[in-house]
């Protein structure tokens, strides 16, 4: 009997072609002759297929995709010696570096459960992740710096889909994740292209007006919340398309909802709650509450998930202080949708968040000359992290704080002021 169960998959395939279209011709800004470098969960393969179409048809040299596998992953941690635990493939990763640098681009298609880990060794989950932090590290700097063009989006896995819809049969979950991504990415309706212009558009219009006031600060108030960020000297906001090193126009993230720029690691204070849950490698990290003094957490507590939080601050001594501030509407279409997707790429665009470590070069005046250095001292951040979590909700009043001390209301009640 022949198994049907792929091929009748509940995933719409003209918005499946539609999110592959808008991943290269608007999340990358593909140039013609221009390599890709893609990777995605084997589960992703149809996407990856139809990636593979619209990149060579705007013109790209060659398309490389690399496949990751949930068992295969799984495999690991539960046969695997324990001594390779504290390593990583560097040499993969030098490889990427190398490819960025001559003009590559990045495309990363996410989709495994969010979970896949919950049972296993947390000191494990913990060394491995250092270790591949360590060495990715040639790599992840060529994309925090907007070397190249680069894009992440999303597939709905049936893995995934069960964590987000436990209750449902999986393929009506699938559906319904797959529904959601498409609804979130923009590409529900026939004028993808179009619709992502207006969003970008209207993206733009709240980077410039952030940018004209030049707040020397940002002061949140709300719920378990009273929170000063200094902004870095010379920060610059970014929303939607971004131009990279490489003079190619990207969207970074598909989805996208925010606009954020660099905080200064040494002016935070204050102490702030999250508004939502962070899912962290296999571990629900649930009532985050932190204190900072001189821009350091000082002060770490959690409902749920506490011990992987505390490991994760201890990762290096930027893990504890701020690479990003963002701002997001409570009414962004994330947000209404109600869902917890257990994943960044969407679950940070429900809300106004901040991200622990590494910082945006890019959200610098001229950050495309300034060494790693000077960023340094304009208070960017340095570390191996990069982790964001929410902080926004429908009760936040967020002030900009200008150079004389006045304040000028940016958020109230979760909503943009003006």
């Amino acid at each position: 009997m022949t198994d049907h169960r792929n091929s009748a998959a509940p995933i719409d395939p003209a918005k499946l072609d539609r999110l592959a279209e808008v991943a290269v011709k608007v999340g990358l800004g593909l140039r013609p002759g221009q390599d890709l470098l893609l990777t995605a969960p084997a589960i992703a393969l149809p996407l990856v297929r139809r990636i593979a179409v619209h990149a060579y048809k705007a013109g790209a040299g060659i398309v490389t995709p690399i496949l990751s596998d949930e068992e295969m992953t799984l495999a690991r941690y539960r046969h695997g010696h324990d001594d390779s635990f504290d390593r990583a493939a560097g040499w993969l990763y030098e490889g990427m570096a190398k490819a960025f640098s001559d003009n590559t681009a990045r495309l990363a298609i996410v989709g495994d459960n969010p979970m896949l880990l919950s049972g296993e060794d947390p000191s494990k989950v913990a060394r491995a992740s250092k270790a591949n932090s360590m060495a990715y590290q040639p790599a992840l700097e060529k994309i925090v710096n907007f070397d190249t063009n680069w894009n992440i989006i999303a597939y709905p896995s049936p893995s995934w889909a069960k964590q987000v819809f436990p209750n449902d049969p999986e393929d009506v979950a699938i559906g319904k994740l797959a529904d959601a991504i498409f609804a979130a990415s923009r590409v529900d309706r026939e004028d993808a292209m179009g619709n992502w212009a207006s969003h970008n558009a209207v993206l733009r219009e709240r980077t410039n007006w952030l940018n004209g006031q030049r707040f020397r600060a940002l002061q949140y108030s709300g719920p378990g919340t009273d929170l000063t960020i200094g902004l870095a000297d010379g920060h610059e906001w970014e929303g939607g398309a971004s131009l990279s090193k490489n003079g190619i126009s990207c969207n970074a993230n598909i989805p996208t909802e925010e606009v954020f720029t660099t905080p200064h690691c040494r002016r935070v204070y204050g102490h702030v709650v999250s508004s939502k849950p962070l899912s962290y490698q296999g571990t629900l990290i649930d009532n985050i509450a932190v204190r900072f003094e001189d821009g350091k957490i000082v002060d770490a507590k959690a409902s749920r998930g506490a011990e992987v939080l505390n490991k994760v601050l201890d990762t290096d001594e930027g893990a504890r202080r701020l690479g990003e501030v963002a701002l997001v509407p409570h009414s962004s279409p994330i947000s209404q949708s109600g869902l917890l997707f257990y994943n960044t790429l969407f679950d940070e665009n429900a809300a106004s968040h901040i991200a622990l470590g590494q910082c945006y070069s890019k959200c610098f005046i001229n950050g495309a000359q300034l060494t790693p250095q000077q960023i340094a001292a304009q208070g960017g951040n340095q570390s191996l992290i990069h982790i964001d979590w929410m902080i926004g909700s429908a009760e936040t009043d967020i002030d900009g704080i200008l150079a004389d001390g006045s304040k000028v209301p940016v958020f109230r009640k979760g909503e943009w002021a003006k």
